[in-house]
């Protein structure tokens, strides 16, 4: 499968993911990109930034910026929007590996 094709794909799990960690605790750019690699994802800040940016103007996540050790870092979390997305994509992506396993 071409890369590009693999690459649109995953950017699709990466949201998900995004919003299943935002939603239990508040996330930052650099931790989510390390959570991510743990699960196999590849994933530079100049792809990840703008997907937060994204989610946010979607309404999916809301940020504060928090100073830390003299830099500022912007913490995300899912708004209530957020999270009615999140159960949606639970569900569809439970009944998806439902079908593929039989």
């Amino acid at each position: 499968m071409p890369e590009k094709v693999v690459r649109k794909l995953f950017l699709g799990f990466i949201s998900i993911h995004v919003l299943h960690h935002a939603k239990h605790k508040p996330i930052y750019g650099l931790w989510m990109i390390e959570e991510l690699r743990r699960h196999g994802y590849r994933i530079s800040a100049g792809t990840l930034y703008p997907i937060l940016n994204g989610m946010e103007k979607d309404g999916l996540l809301v940020s504060v910026e928090e100073n830390v050790e003299g830099k500022i870092r912007k913490y995300y979390r899912t708004t209530v929007h957020g999270e009615e997305v999140l159960e949606e994509a639970r569900e569809k992506a439970y009944e998806l590996f439902k079908e593929m396993k039989d």
